[in-house]
C-alpha cells in the first residue's frame, strides 16, 4: 500500500467518530496510572535452553507485582519472559532476572514464580519428569504477609474458579 495515499487527518476525524458513537469521550486524558493493590499475570509460557546440558526445559511463570501508580501492558511482561528465557539459561537466574528488571521498572515489589520441565532430568540420569519451581520476591512482596498472600491468589484453585468467572 502506497503510504503517501493515506489521509491520517481523515482516519483520525473517523476514528474521534467511532469513539464518540460508542459512548466515549476522545479528548480523555489515556492513563496507565491505576491505584491497585496487586496484579497478576499468570502462566506465561517459556521456553528456554539448560546451559549446563544444553537441553531444552520449559514451563510457566507467574508474576505478581504492586504497583506503584504505574501499571505495565500485559504484554510487556509476557515480552520480558521472553527476553531472558531466549537464551542459555537455568531457571534459578531466569526468575531472579525477570523480578529485578521488574523492580527496576518503579514497582514497589514482585514475586517471580517460575515452574519448569528440565529434559535434562527427564532424559538423562534420574530419568524423572518432576517440575523444578523457583521463586523471587523483591520489594514489600519479601515481606511475609504480602507473600503469602499472592501465592494464595496464584494458586488457590478457588481464586482460580473466580478470575474465570470475571
Amino acid at each position: 500500500m502506497n503510504k503517501s495515499l493515506i489521509n491520517k487527518k481523515k482516519i483520525e476525524k473517523l476514528v474521534r467518530q467511532i469513539l464518540i458513537e460508542l459512548g466515549e469521550n476522545p479528548d480523555r486524558e489515556i492513563s496507565f496510572n491505576e491505584e491497585t493493590d496487586s496484579i497478576i499475570a499468570k502462566d506465561i509460557q517459556f521456553y528456554s535452553m539448560c546451559e549446563h546440558h544444553m537441553l531444552p526445559f520449559f514451563g510457566k511463570i507467574h508474576i505478581a507485582y504492586v504497583p506503584s501508580g504505574k501499571v505495565f501492558g500485559i504484554s510487556k511482561l509476557a515480552r520480558l519472559v521472553e527476553k531472558y528465557s531466549r537464551r542459555l539459561q537455568i531457571q534459578e537466574r531466569l526468575t531472579k532476572e525477570i523480578a529485578d528488571e521488574i523492580m527496576r521498572m518503579g514497582v514497589k515489589g514482585v514475586m517471580v514464580v517460575a515452574e519448569g520441565e528440565h529434559l535434562c532430568m527427564r532424559m538423562r540420569g534420574v530419568k524423572n519428569s518432576g517440575m523444578i519451581t523457583t521463586v523471587a520476591n523483591r520489594g514489600i512482596v519479601a515481606q511475609t504477609d504480602a507473600r503469602e498472600h499472592l501465592l494464595a491468589l496464584i494458586y488457590n484453585p478457588r481464586s482460580q474458579a473466580m478470575l474465570k468467572q470475571i
